[in-house]
């Protein structure tokens, strides 16, 4: 039995069965990641994981994550693990302490074997700028396609059944965009219902701890135990923590979900629109309630530009102490700010220069008013708009992206106005800390795709019990490539 191509639910059964252990598991996932050839990770933590894996003798039948190996995006801070986040200005950094989330699914005595690669300090969408390359499509073996980002590395990861689950962020839809073109359960919670503490900052007010599985039951099972206030990080919720499992297995017969016209009007692939309206009609036959409702146009075509305003804004506020002094490469010179500069123009991609000129230009006294203040001012409007419709709805339902996974030289970051609407409509569960899961709805040409799933702020547990029906419907639980069902 291929283990490690088991969901963490089964793969925890087979563990208390004593059919394998933990350190089988760790060899087994240490082996698959060397033969990655999807540029998947920063670090393999081959010493560190058999450490802990060895200590593992008697499976604890009320642990889960026991014995369990994962990944982690290599933005989260890792104490004595070197910690890049895909970035030049960071190589060589150690940090001294685990962020929050890796702490918590170590005292749980799951195991991390790997630092998995991202787009340059988070900031992209495509799997091409972090430092060692680009981050390929596992489904593509001839690596024409890419993965998306920014967390690229994790979903590969899981994608090719080297690890059942991993950590992400998500700070647009970098979770669940890649989540769309691999197969996999992309899922970010409420903002605030993770920790924060330790996942280096790209934009505070858009930033949310995600990760990736291949079954909804396991992103169930993930929330339960990373959920929950943390008095060290003061953004995180103080909202009681549910058990986000006990609706899983329960019918939908009366939800309300809403499908937004102009956001799947913008959708042109057959194949996809085809999938999803297949899936309207089984929660319909399931017993949801499933309604189109509207947005103006003008409003959803400011979702990207409002993005790219607020996200470079806090990304070049946030990223000011990577200066070579505080952190980064020393470069010699004879003022602070030729030190700075040494350091900031070798140590940053072009990409990443780009943001923070923008972000910097946003945030200059004459162009504040006309542009970040705006720009916050359109992200209200939006978010209102939406909390209007979860006055009526619970959950809202769309396509996860326009396309398949785009090839190489298809997919850029630079701003752009192809599929204004259609490629960045995931951003509204930033804009307003939504919860938002992306799941497995069909394939394309050997090349999956999603839809998502949105509900209000903390309404989890609906949120799940809904993308739990769509898993049955679909039949695409526990998919990868090793075990797709085209």
């Amino acid at each position: 039995m291929e283990f490690l191509d088991l969901t963490i639910r089964e793969l925890h059964n087979e563990l208390l069965k004593k059919t394998v252990t933990p350190l089988d598991l760790v060899k087994e996932a240490i082996l698959r990641a060397k033969a990655d050839n999807n540029n998947a990770f920063e670090y393999i933590m081959e010493k560190e994981a058999l450490d802990l894996a060895i200590k593992l003798k008697e499976p604890e039948a009320d642990n889960i994550f026991w014995g369990i190996p994962f990944v982690i995006k290599d933005n989260f801070s890792t104490k004595d693990v070197p910690t890049t986040a895909s970035s030049n200005i960071l190589n060589g950094y150690v940090p001294v302490f685990d962020a929050t989330v890796v702490r918590k699914l170590m005292d749980a005595k799951a195991i991390p074997i790997a630092k998995t690669t991202l787009d340059e300090l988070a900031m992209g969408g495509s799997g091409t700028t972090g430092h060692l390359g680009t981050t390929f499509n596992p489904y593509d073996k001839q690596h024409e396609n890419i993965i998306g980002g920014s967390s690229c590395g994790s979903a590969a990861s899981v994608a090719a059944s080297i690890v059942p689950f991993a950590l992400g962020s998500d700070t647009g839809d970098s979770v669940r965009k890649p989540a769309s073109y691999a197969g996999l359960v992309g899922f970010k919670p409420t903002w605030g219902r993770i920790s924060r503490l330790g996942l280096f900052p790209f934009a505070t007010s858009l930033d949310h701890v995600g990760y990736f599985t291949r079954s909804v039951f396991d992103a169930a099972l993930l929330l339960n135990l990373l959920a929950g206030r943390d008095l060290e990080d003061s953004t995180s919720s103080d909202v009681p923590v549910d058990d986000y499992t006990k609706l899983l297995n329960t019918d939908i017969k009366g939800v309300k979900i809403a499908i937004i016209k102009e956001i799947v009007d913008s959708i042109y692939d057959k194949s996809i629109n085809a999938a999803f309206q297949k899936t309207i009609a089984s929660l319909k036959i399931r017993g949801a309630k499933v309604e189109y409702v509207s947005i103006d146009r003008k409003l959803l075509g400011a979702l990207f530009p409002t993005y790219v305003v607020i996200s470079c804004a806090e990304a070049t506020s946030n990223n000011a102490n990577l200066d070579g002094i505080k952190f980064g490469p020393y470069h010699q010179g004879n003022t602070y700010e030729e030190v700075m500069n040494k350091a900031r123009s070798k140590g940053f991609s072009e990409l990443i220069k780009r943001r923070f000129v923008i972000g910097s230009f946003c945030l200059m006294r004459e162009n504040q008013e006309v542009l970040f203040l705006r720009a916050q001012k359109v992200r209200k409007m939006i978010v209102e708009k939406v909390n209007d419709i979860f006055k009526d709805y619970d959950a809202i339902f769309l396509p996860a992206s326009p396309t398949t996974a785009p090839k190489l030289g298809e997919a850029s970051d630079r701003l752009s106005d192809e599929y204004l609407i259609a490629d960045n409509h995931m951003v509204v569960g930033n804009f307003g800390g939504f919860p938002s899961i992306t799941l497995p709805l069909g394939f394309k040409k050997n090349l999956p795709f999603g839809g998502n799933l949105t509900a209000k702020p903390f309404n989890e547990a609906k949120l799940l019990q809904i993308a739990n029906v769509i898993e049955d419907i679909t039949g695409f639980y526990n998919l990868s490539v090793r075990n797709k069902k085209i």
